[in-house]
């Protein structure tokens, strides 16, 4: 390994990729603000090879993704969970998230900074204390939102049961569905009658937002 002076940068980077668990290249080229990919690559390769971040392929034909290891996670102040095991539908439902907060920064001028990931949540809520947070909530106009991407449908009391804690804690709750004729977009329709503050979302809408964004 390789040792580095680490910029403000680099700090962002493990940072980010700290909060959001897992990332691609082209998330952190847009969340550490570079202007192009190439130079994130490279900065993200010195970062590996440093020992601060690691990089993995785990899916065919998807870009590789980065998390911190333990020396990334000591500058953080946190305990690695490098070592907990990868579960590809985790790792599908992650970039979807990271896709998803990318597109309310970019269309709903929703600031980074305001942006409070579940991971973020969880320890807020302290050691020992698991409970469901959302993938993540936003602050604008003094109203906060939370953002559900949910691609497998949950148990149905457990379904019912977060509708109605968003419900209670946010102004608004805005659930990403694979698609409006899927079984989680139906339920969710139905319980709008009881919980107003709800909106849904297809995935399919960021991610082609997403691929006609890409340079």
């Amino acid at each position: 390994m390789g040792e580095i002076r680490l910029l403000d940068r680099d700090r962002k980077i493990i940072s980010e990729i700290d909060r959001w668990r897992v990332c691609q290249g082209r998330h952190i080229r847009e969340l550490a603000g570079f202007s192009g990919q190439r130079a994130c690559d490279r900065r993200l390769r010195k970062l590996v090879q440093a020992g601060y971040v690691e990089r993995i392929k785990i899916l065919y034909g998807v870009a590789g993704i980065y998390r911190i290891t333990a020396k990334g996670a000591k500058l953080e102040n946190r305990i690695s969970d490098r070592k907990s095991k990868i579960r590809i539908a985790q790792i599908r439902h992650d970039i979807a998230v990271l896709d998803t907060a990318i597109y309310f920064h970019k269309i709903h001028t929703v600031a980074y900074s305001e942006i409070t990931t579940e991971i973020q949540l969880h320890r807020q809520d302290g050691f020992g204390i698991r409970k469901h947070r959302p993938d993540f909530i936003f602050k604008k106009d003094d109203k906060t939102t939370c953002v559900e991407i949910e691609l497998a449908l949950k148990a149905k009391q457990r379904f019912e049961n977060i509708m109605k804690d968003n419900f209670m804690q946010y102004d608004k709750q805005i659930w990403v569905v694979p698609d409006n004729e899927s079984k989680i977009a139906k339920t969710l329709e139905k319980n709008k009658k009881l919980y107003a503050n709800i909106e849904i979302m297809e995935l399919s809408q960021i991610q082609e937002w997403i691929s006609d964004s890409q340079p």
